[in-house]
């Protein structure tokens, strides 16, 4: 019997194998979102452009105001308005100028009293305390400084990135393209959901989370459908699936019974390793080639889909879409339940409860979707490790792998 891997070196072998598909293309900035940056971004401009105010109020030299007092304000005329997307002139030393946020500080002027602690004439401003040079100014570049790398290669270009690029001046990004996914589900038993469900038959379910996942990974999903269980329909659907795609995705059909076809078919088309994995779910797995696409198989169980496309197939698609693969970092939470460990490294599913804890969810069978629905995470339970209720887990939030 086939030694099962440990759920660690599997996927170190997975990534092994996987490299950036280096198709890019040149978009405006404007429709970026979600795309993977497909070059450094350099700064040719300080960000601010120029020292300018973080406030509503006025613009002055803190000298000008060094005795000001409450019970003896100075005042100062104001010699000069400034809004945003203007330029001030010259401030002369004893004046101050009226300026708005986002305003450049006009020369000779060092600092902004914001308007709510000034008594405002029609003419002139009075201050009742001093101020220290660089009071509310942002300077020039303290966000970038011109010659900065604003952003890396690989970098997804998230609302914060597409901002920060824009400001950077960038209207054109060269982005990757998407990596294009084709992925079929294995099985006689499957029927699509509407359709009557015949004696024996359960609805195709992996195929709707499974297409939402990759969707959600920003792949580009083509759908060859559910493949009846004989080897000529499962070479012809790895043939179909091979023809212009990146990669191919497959469940179910991963056992070793006369009735599962993947490992004979991929064998025919190109290469397959089957691994057993020593985690639960999802001991079958496999790895190969199909006409020189690489392949993934995942078990037909839906859980096992879901764990593994979470923990295994995400990582080995960031490398294709030219991101790092960003190994998944859990959080501490304590666990308010107990946990009986297993034969082999477990991923159960839980729900975060009011008391900042984490309760688990009833039914952890591999074939019990509503665990993934109900769950917002996943603990990673170790070979041979019991949980015992109040211990900290490692705890992996299912947000983190869809963001």
């Amino acid at each position: 019997m086939t030694t099962m891997i440990p759920f660690s070196e599997a996927l170190e072998k997975l990534l092994s194998h996987a490299a950036p598909i280096e198709r890019t293309k040149t978009i405006p900035t404007l429709y970026a979102e979600g795309r993977v940056l497909a070059e450094d971004i350099v700064s040719p401009v300080n960000v601010p452009p120029a020292d300018n105010s973080q406030m509503d109020g006025y613009a002055l030299r803190a000298e000008d105001i060094r005795g000001a007092t409450p019970e003896s304000p100075v005042v100062l005329p104001v010699s000069q308005r400034i809004p945003a997307g203007s330029a001030g002139k010259q401030l002369e030393p004893g004046t101050c100028a009226r300026i708005f946020t986002g305003a450049p500080i006009p020369p000779g002027a060092d600092s902004v009293v914001q308007q709510e602690i000034v008594q405002a004439g029609d003419a002139t401003a009075g201050f009742s305390s001093p101020v220290k040079p660089g009071n509310f100014v942002r300077r020039a570049g303290c966000d970038v400084p011109v010659g900065s790398l604003v952003l890396r290669k690989g970098d997804r270009l998230t609302p914060a990135n597409l901002g920060l690029a824009a400001s950077a001046g960038r209207a054109y990004l060269s982005v990757y393209e998407p990596v294009r996914v084709s992925m079929f589900c294995s099985g006689n038993e499957l029927v699509w959901p509407g359709e009557p469900l015949r004696e024996g038959a359960i609805y195709n379910s992996n195929r709707y989370q499974l297409r939402a996942l990759l969707h959600a990974f920003g792949c580009e999903v083509t759908d060859v459908g559910v493949v009846r269980d004989t080897l000529e329909e499962t070479v012809e659907a790895f043939s179909r699936a091979a023809r212009s795609t990146d990669v191919i995705i497959t469940t179910g059909g991963m056992s070793v019974g006369e009735e599962d076809h993947v490992k004979a078919a991929v064998s025919q088309l190109g290469r397959i390793d089957m691994w057993r994995l020593a985690v639960k779910p999802g001991k079958p797995f496999a790895y190969g080639e199909v006409k020189g696409v690489p392949f993934l198989g995942l078990p037909g169980n839906p859980v096992a889909v879901f764990v593994e496309t979470l923990m295994m197939v995400r990582p080995f698609l960031r490398i294709l879409q030219g991101m790092p693969p960003a190994p998944n970092r859990p959080i501490a939470v304590r666990a308010d339940f107990d946990w009986k460990a297993g034969d082999r490294e477990e991923f159960i599913r839980v729900h975060r409860n009011n008391a900042g804890g984490l309760d688990l969810l009833p039914n952890q069978n591999s074939q019990v979707l509503s665990s993934c629905a109900r769950a917002d995470g996943i603990v990673d339970v170790p070979l041979g490790k019991d949980i015992r209720r109040g211990e900290f887990v490692d705890y992996y939030p299912l947000a983190e792998f869809l963001a």
